[in-house]
């Protein structure tokens, strides 16, 4: 496609996007409020430690795909929200505006190692870790060692 050489009405999509719908992959449940990711063939999972996904952002319903890839679809947030402290890989507040990773569909961690960016660290307190996820300029992954 040639650059412009006269103005355009270039479309806006609705709400900056913040809300889209992904199709599920099969045989697989999404809970409401859970941590949503794509998989390297572009359909939603629930988040989980693995390298290669992609964080989308919450699931804002529950659906079951009890059917082929993509035969059913799911309604995905995109903002800051607040998800689960690691055990493990706790984040701290020296976290904050750094990457975060996928250790489920609840639950951030601050190891990268065999996981996936979920986001990025807004605030660490008691109540779990506020996380910026599917607004589209995720971290990169840490390099592997």
């Amino acid at each position: 496609m040639a650059a412009l050489q006269a103005p355009q009405d270039t479309h806006e999509i609705a709400n900056g996007a913040r809300t889209l719908v992904l199709p599920v992959k099969a045989s697989t449940t999404i809970y409401q409020g859970s941590m949503v990711a794509l998989d390297t063939d572009g359909f939603a999972i629930p988040a989980k430690k693995a390298a290669g996904l992609k964080a989308a952002g919450r699931a804002a319903e529950t659906v079951r795909n009890t059917g082929a890839d993509g035969e059913i679809s799911v309604w995905v947030t995109r903002g800051v929200f607040i998800f689960g402290n690691s055990t493990a890989g706790k984040l701290t507040a020296a976290d904050v505006l750094g990457p975060c990773y996928m250790e489920d569909d609840q639950t951030v961690t601050g190891t990268a190692e065999g996981a996936s960016v979920a986001g990025l660290v807004i605030r660490v307190d008691d109540t779990g870790v506020a996380v910026e996820m599917g607004m589209g300029c995720a971290p990169p992954a840490a390099a592997a060692t």
